[in-house]
């Protein structure tokens, strides 16, 4: 039962990481590749609701524990961000909006929950750590959780009695986002550039600093397609279109850093390549990214920017299998593992 007690709980990035790869491909007609990719989604969002909820019932005290950690309590906000990624997969992939719909009330409430317990939880902490230890690119899930609910809300929002109410809510979720960003973003990388960084303390959770812009011009491309459906979208207009061109900015900006980073990690400091849960949270940035870009290019009318996620969906492609392969062998190997412990155990009663 080590691994249910131990169980990482940022693993919500598996959902999220394909979810957005299966629609940036579904938006470029790979039909077939992101309907596929939907399937292992709802697959993996149903598993991992399934562990979630079995180590709430066995281990408590532990999940309580985590949920209050600087290191690992961001993490759980995936859970938000990947039921609204699933649900974004449900409304624009699928006839079932009212799935969508159930989805974004879910994620509101876990968003409540989840992000109120950690902030708090850390509010009240004693004693704290440095913010050379509390701080990292883990952090900034909770942009990408608040942003994920702008983005289904405006999608849900047309197949609702009253739109304005939801579009309400995607404004306000967007500019929260917005508003968390900035201020983690500024300590991230006042951590970078005046504390010692170690090869092993740039994990891949950083690529979150990309991502959590790309999930914001994505929610503000959003809004901005839905001006029709609530007329006060129509009257910010040019506020929402510059805010979501500084964060498409930001999030192209922040691409050749991390690339160099990663290079150096790997390729100076000579850190091996091996799966890490966390792997998904480089996935997630590339294939946001990819969808984010080319919903820009549908509010805005910019065509010349089309040629970037046409490129970029290989890249969260590859990046998604090379990940995805790397976990199933873990999942093997810690099954031969366990046959062999249950074997021995089994020999010596």
């Amino acid at each position: 039962m080590a691994f249910l007690a131990d169980f990482f709980p940022g693993y919500f990035a598996l959902v999220m990481a394909t979810g957005i790869v299966s629609l940036g491909a579904s938006a470029l007609g790979f039909r077939s590749l992101a309907v596929g990719l939907f399937g292992v989604n709802v697959a993996a969002y149903a598993v991992l609701w399934g562990i979630t909820l079995s180590r709430l019932a066995v281990y408590p005290r532990r999940l309580l524990a985590d949920l209050s950690q600087y290191g690992r309590g961001p993490a759980f906000l995936t859970t938000v961000a990947g039921t609204c990624v699933l649900g974004s997969q449900f409304g624009l992939m699928t006839p079932w909006m009212g799935m969508a719909r159930a989805l974004w009330y879910l994620a509101l409430g876990l968003w409540v929950i989840l992000a109120y317990s950690f902030f708090s939880a850390v509010t009240v902490q004693d004693p704290k750590p440095t913010l050379e230890r509390g701080i990292h690119g883990g952090w900034l899930v909770t942009v990408v959780a608040t942003e994920s609910l702008a983005v289904l809300g405006a999608i849900v929002a047309p197949s609702l009695p009253v739109p304005e109410h939801a579009l309400f809510v995607a404004l306000a979720a967007f500019l929260v986002g917005a508003m968390l960003y900035g201020v983690l973003i500024s300590l991230i990388l006042y951590r970078w550039f005046f504390f010692n960084m170690n090869a092993a303390d740039v994990t891949p959770t950083y690529w979150i600093n990309m991502g959590a812009v790309a999930i914001t011009t994505l929610a503000g491309s959003r809004l901005l397609l839905a001006g029709d459906a609530w007329g006060f979208l129509r009257e910010i207009r040019p506020f929402l279109l510059g805010a979501t061109l500084l964060a498409w900015s930001a999030a192209t900006w922040w691409i050749p850093l991390l690339a160099i980073v990663g290079v150096w990690r790997h390729g100076v400091m000579r850190v091996p390549l091996a799966y890490d849960p966390s792997y998904w949270s480089l996935v997630f940035p590339l294939g946001m990214y990819t969808t984010a870009t080319l919903t820009l290019v549908g509010a805005t009318g910019f065509g010349f920017l089309s040629f970037i996620p046409k490129g970029f969906v290989w890249i969260a492609l590859a990046s998604w299998t090379l990940t995805f392969a790397g976990m199933a062998r873990a999942i093997v190997r810690g099954v031969q593992v366990w046959r062999v412990n249950g074997l021995k155990s089994v020999s010596r009663s």
